[in-house]
């Protein structure tokens, strides 16, 4: 399971970092990837990066979050900047095509 780590409460305007170890059998044979689900709601992909270093992201979170992959830590993360209240929500670390199960999501809040 990937376990990503790193949320907590933050106020609008501000920026986490998110990370997420993986195993190197999947990190060097997926594509790596944030979801995010908020409460009500269906969980999104928000950005992806393949293992030669490809980028793409939601629409909503573009020129705001980054993300990058640390191949000697076998790590994934995600910055996050300009945090919007509409931010909140569980982030999970996994992969594209999804694994089974999904790990435990971190919590962002972003509340003045």
């Amino acid at each position: 399971q990937l376990q990503a780590c790193g949320g907590g409460l933050v106020q609008p305007g501000g920026s986490l970092r998110l990370s997420c170890a993986a195993s190197r059998s999947v990190f060097s044979s997926h594509v790596m990837a944030w979801y995010r689900q908020a409460l009500g709601k269906g969980r999104e992909l928000v950005a992806a990066i393949g293992s030669g270093g490809s980028l793409n992201y939601a629409d909503s979170v573009k020129g705001r979050f980054t993300t990058s992959r640390d191949n000697a830590k076998i790590a994934v993360y995600l910055q996050m900047n300009s945090l919007k209240p509409e931010d909140t929500a569980v982030y999970y670390c996994n992969a594209i095509p999804v694994l089974r199960p999904w790990g435990q999501g971190t919590l962002v809040t972003v509340s003045s």
